[in-house]
């Protein structure tokens, strides 16, 4: 009886591994008519004429501007009560949201005889934790105001970070 008990959800989760086609349900189903109707409405319309690429190209310079080494700022949070922004900290960089992660956060597995069939997995990062799809949080790499060193800062109210001060 154990074995049937563990052998069992094995078998679910391996799937179809005799060489027939996989069950197809109501989201499979919706996503081939998503499809079909995307390629229609593409095939009408066609893709915008950009020529310019100015968006591309300002978000690549964004890119580039983050990277900068040494790169300080001025984190502010935004005062719900007081309706403006009230001085953080001296940062660098700009800050980190709490759900980014550093590794990929899902993996293939392939289960059953074909290397086309597998699902996707969470991914643990490097120190072996499941980060969340969505966080409040910021990380933020301030300068202690009695030091020179600069330690990251864990935030949750709504930050502004900026490479000016401002007013």
């Amino acid at each position: 009886m154990k074995r049937t008990l563990i052998l069992l959800p094995l078998v679910f989760l391996m799937g179809n591994t005799d060489g027939c086609e996989p069950r197809k349900d109501t989201d499979m189903l919706q996503t081939q008519q998503q499809e079909k109707i995307l390629q229609e409405g593409s095939a009408q319309t066609g893709m915008p004429a950009v020529k310019n690429f100015r968006e591309r190209k300002l978000l690549k310079e964004i890119i580039e501007l983050r990277d900068q080494d040494g790169l300080v700022t001025y984190t502010y949070l935004w005062n719900e009560m007081q309706g403006k922004l009230v001085f953080f900290c001296n940062s660098f960089g700009y800050g980190i949201p709490y759900a980014t992660q550093y590794t990929s956060p899902q993996k293939d597995v392939y289960y059953g005889t074909s290397s086309a069939t597998h699902m996707a997995m969470p991914q643990a990062d490097p120190n072996g934790l499941f980060s969340p799809a969505a966080a409040e949080g910021t990380w933020v790499m301030c300068k202690n105001p009695n030091g020179k060193e600069v330690r990251p800062v864990y935030v949750e109210p709504r930050v502004v970070t900026s490479p000016f001060p401002l007013q």
